[in-house]
């Protein structure tokens, strides 16, 4: 039986209640073969004290979105994912609205995973460009 992207979707967000993406409200809102998308708001809840987003919060969204993208694509009955390196490099202050995060892989190793992962914000404009680095590790029965 094969699942619907929305059944996907729900999925997905479902197993992040208690987590640090719950705490964010980030949720996973598309995926094709070869990306995925998430959006997080941007309330107080994410700013710096002077009122603009954290960075801190744009990695945490750039690291969820791209490690997510990695478990997707890998059996995970047999492999669980960790991030071993994230990258940022942020461009474009935002105060509110949403950012959207669209992890697409320049590698996909066995292994190893590479992710480019862009931010944006509501009118498409580039907030930050980040590149995660994932490993998938066999779990032990």
């Amino acid at each position: 039986m094969q699942i619907s992207k929305e059944e996907l979707i729900a999925k997905a967000n479902a197993v992040s209640k208690n987590t640090l993406l719950e705490t964010l409200s980030i949720e996973m809102v598309d995926f094709g073969e070869d990306f995925l998308v998430a959006r997080m708001p941007v309330t107080p809840r994410v700013h710096q004290p002077d009122g603009v987003l954290h960075g801190g919060a744009t990695a945490a969204l750039a690291e969820s979105v791209g490690s997510f993208a990695s478990h997707i694509f890998i059996d995970t009955d047999k492999f669980f994912v960790r991030g071993i390196e994230i990258t940022a490099n942020h461009l474009k202050s935002v105060t509110e609205g949403y950012i959207y995060a669209k992890a697409t892989f320049l590698h996909r190793g066995r292994t190893t995973q590479l992710l480019d992962i862009r931010v944006t914000d509501e009118a498409d404009n580039l907030v930050s460009v980040c590149r995660l680095s994932t490993i998938s590790l066999p779990k032990n029965k």
